[in-house]
Parts: structure tokens; C-alpha cells; sequence
């Protein structure tokens, strides 16, 4: 079985990427590497070390780059890039070396200042409709998992308090959940029972639009890793090993896409309530 490339190489991976698609822009207004720089007043060496990945490239060199190849339309895709392989693979024990608690308080600003947040989850319950009792059994097998301190019941309480954004003006939420997520047992049968009454009510919030993709709907686009978009500027999503954070425009529209397609997939309303209500049934409390 092969193994897991490291973060470091992924981290390089994506900044050699970076650096062949600018020597591609100098090779298409061709330009040597010494006319790029005498464009740019640059050292000639410059060029050919950002090309190879060597020297760190900055926000500046790329829209220098950009302006010598009369590629100006480039520069933001080429910045978003530079944003993706500088900070957009962080592994958790980079986010959680105390516990949970502060990675939770963390996502606050980010959900506050969101206006539309689109959460497509094929895993387990959106965040912002956990119970107290979901949360902390989830919570709980992540701390034990990762081999973390443990704060479980601080996280809940910070996880918990995330919900006020549900009730505040000027936001608006769209869920997508695959069915499947209604049946999988986090926690004992009262918890996920528990749970279920509770996204039902949730559900009614006038901010929130939920479907519920059928375990049995014709998938012309398969279930992918969960994500969450946060308006059009970024989408996480969460890996096994870290949390990765997407702001390339042409990713993001990828992204954007796959949500679209999703959402054809699942049921509103009634219908979506009722796959919700036959897994209550399910577990006896219906």
C-alpha cells in the first residue's frame, strides 16, 4: 500500500506547481529568463531560483511577473496560489497542541463575518446543529484518536456557542447532508435520538435550508470529502490528518460546482424531514 505524501511535500508540491505555471506565462510572451528580469529589474538568477522552487516567491514578484508578460489577468489566480501553498495545509496537532476547545473559539470571527455559508457533510452532523451530548461523543473520539488534551467538555460549551450565528441577522445557511449521516451511531441511541428531534427543529430556523441527499438517488456526482464554503471566498475542508483551506478562484469554482450538483441530488421540506423522522423511527423513538 503506498504511503501518505507529508505535509512538507505537499506543501512543496504545491509551490513547484506555483513556479512551473509562471515559467509558463514567461514562455508564452516569449521571454528569456534574463529578459523577464531585465523587465522587472531583477538579477537574472532570480528568475531561474523562483522557477525552480529555490527561492520563496513573493505577492509582489508574481504581479511583476504578471505585468513583464502582459499576463496582468493571471496575478490574482498566481496570488490565491502563493495564499493555497503558504498556509492552506495545517495539520490538526498544529491547530489543537492543548485540546479542542481553542481550535472551536477559533472559527468564530470566520463564522460571524460569513453572510452566506454553504456545508455540504457526508460524515457526520453540521457543527452548528450538534447536541451537547452528539458533540461530546464526537468530540470525545477525536481527542482519543489524535492523542490530545483532553478538554471535551470546554470544547462542547465553545462548540455550543458557535449556534448564536444560526439566530443572528444577515446570515444565511444552506446544509447539504447524505442520508447515510442520519443513521450512523455517534454516541448511545438517546444521544443520536436526541440529535435527530434536534436538527428537526432546527430545520424550521428561518436562516437555515437543509436537504438530505437519498442513500438511494442516481449519483451523477459522487459523494466527495466534506467541505464548507464561507461566501466566495474560501472553502475548508476537513481531512483525516488536517484541515486545508481552499482560495484559488479556479479551485473555489470547482468547489462551487460540486455544490450545486449535490444540492440537485437531495430533497427539502417535507421530504427531507421524513428521511429524518424514518431514522428516529429506526432507533425505536420515532
Amino acid at each position: 500500500m503506498p504511503s501518505s505524501p507529508s505535509p512538507s511535500s505537499s506543501v512543496q508540491r504545491a509551490r513547484q506547481s506555483l513556479a512551473d505555471r509562471l515559467r509558463e506565462l514567461r514562455q508564452a510572451a516569449e521571454l528569456s529568463g534574463t529578459d523577464l528580469a531585465a523587465a522587472v529589474g531583477w538579477h537574472k538568477s532570480k528568475v531561474s531560483r523562483i522557477e525552480k522552487a529555490v527561492q520563496p516567491v513573493t505577492q509582489a514578484d508574481i504581479r511583476a511577473w504578471c505585468d513583464a508578460c502582459n499576463a496582468q489577468e493571471q496575478a490574482d489566480d498566481l496570488t490565491a496560489s502563493l495564499r493555497a501553498a503558504e498556509g492552506g495545509y495545517v495539520e490538526w496537532r498544529r491547530l489543537e497542541p492543548t485540546g479542542l476547545r481553542k481550535l472551536q473559539e477559533s472559527y468564530v470571527p470566520l463564522y460571524e463575518q460569513t453572510r452566506w455559508m454553504r456545508v455540504y457533510q457526508p460524515h457526520v452532523i453540521p457543527g452548528l446543529f450538534q447536541t451537547a451530548g452528539y458533540a461530546r461523543a464526537l468530540l470525545g473520539a477525536i481527542t482519543e484518536f489524535r492523542n490530545i488534551p483532553n478538554d471535551v467538555e470546554a470544547a462542547v460549551e465553545a462548540r455550543l456557542g458557535r449556534r448564536r450565528v444560526l439566530t443572528t441577522g444577515g446570515h444565511t445557511f444552506v446544509f447539504l447532508i447524505e442520508q447515510c449521516v442520519l443513521d450512523y451511531r455517534i454516541g448511545e441511541p438517546e444521544v443520536m435520538a436526541d440529535q435527530l428531534r434536534h436538527l428537526l427543529q432546527d430545520m424550521s430556523l428561518p436562516s437555515v435550508s437543509v436537504g438530505i441527499i437519498p442513500a438511494d438517488a442516481p449519483r451523477p456526482m459522487w459523494a466527495t470529502e466534506g467541505f464548507t464554503v464561507y461566501d466566495t471566498s474560501q472553502v475548508q475542508i476537513e481531512l483525516l490528518t488536517a484541515n486545508v483551506t481552499v482560495s484559488v478562484p479556479s479551485e473555489l469554482n470547482t468547489y462551487f460546482k460540486a455544490f450545486d450538483e449535490l444540492s440537485a441530488l437531495a430533497v427539502y421540506g417535507s421530504a427531507a424531514r421524513e428521511l429524518v423522522a424514518a431514522s428516529l423511527r429506526a432507533l425505536g423513538a420515532g
